[in-house]
């Protein structure tokens, strides 16, 4: 178990260092159309530095706002409450806010910087199904999510993808409606060659690298789990729960699904096309995954 958190830890710092080496090609192959590399480049650092910032501070209030969740309090929900309270205690975490969606589809999800500002969120569905144990075991999912800072790559994670889409347009639409200032032909066309490449294969790429790390963080948070209740049914039995309800959310997006505990869209992924641009990985294998340790 624990070489699979190492594993999960050094292929997500990996991915993340291509997203870096992309960004930067995308800068350099725009700044050289226009004529001034550096500029490309400096441009395309600063742009994906402002708008990880502001992800950074105020993404977990936008995932929760296009979720319907709604805080709720100890009296409201005093089970749910106790759990998650024992659950920060046994690993020395603070307590989160805790959230809950009215919606009969079971799942889960947490965001948060860090374990200073981080919620917990489930819904009314979730909660009808799951027994204690169960509600435990995804309950220790979503806060290892918290602790080994998850929350805070995959947003990082997100908005790098939302930078290459921005600058692949800006690309497309300059090399299709721009002219370029130079009387080397070649050099024109070569540039012209590679951006259109980049342009069209980036944002594909960088899709694949964001689905690549968010399953990753997922077994990673399903390992953490069982360290944490040092019970790997409860969480297997939940699974196995939301795969054989397969129903999807009311308010489900795109920007979010990543965040949950299963897809959103569809828990129980089961066609092979569909597996490879999905944010999990198949339930069966995180199921099987659990009850083989």
């Amino acid at each position: 178990m624990y070489n699979e958190i190492d594993a999960n830890k050094r292929k997500t710092w990996f991915l993340m260092s291509l997203f870096t080496v992309v960004i930067v090609l995308l800068g350099w192959v725009f700044g050289a159309w226009i004529g001034d590399p550096s500029f490309g480049i400096i441009a395309a650092v600063i742009l994906s530095t402002c708008m990880t910032l502001f992800s950074y501070y105020k993404g977990d209030a936008i995932a929760l706002l296009a979720s319907g969740a709604k805080e709720i309090q100890k009296q409201d929900s005093p089970e749910l409450y106790r759990l998650v309270e024992n659950l920060t205690i046994a690993s020395g975490m603070p307590m989160p806010k805790v959230y809950i969606i009215q919606d009969q589809a079971a799942n889960a999800f947490a965001t948060g910087r860090d374990p200073q500002h981080a919620s917990i969120c489930v819904t009314t569905g979730l909660m009808q199904i799951m027994s204690k144990l169960e509600l435990e075991g995804v309950l220790a999912h979503e806060l290892s999510h918290i602790r080994n800072y998850d929350i805070r790559v995959m947003t990082i994670v997100v908005v790098l993808v939302g930078v290459i889409l921005l600058l692949s347009d800006w690309m497309t639409r300059s090399m299709f409606f721009g002219s370029r200032d130079s009387d080397d032909a070649k050099s024109t066309g070569f540039l012209l060659v590679i951006g259109l490449v980049l342009a069209i294969l980036s944002p594909v790429f960088a899709e694949l690298i964001k689905l690549a790390v968010s399953r990753s963080r997922e077994y990673l948070a399903d390992a953490s789990a069982v360290l944490l209740t040092r019970h790997p049914e409860g969480l297997a039995s939940a699974l196995e729960k939301i795969a054989q309800q397969d129903r999807p959310l009311k308010q489900a997006n795109h920007a979010t699904a990543h965040l949950f505990l299963a897809n959103p869209f569809d828990p129980h992924v089961t066609k092979k096309f569909e597996q490879l641009f999905s944010t999990h990985p198949p339930i069966l294998d995180r199921i099987a995954k659990l009850r083989s340790l």
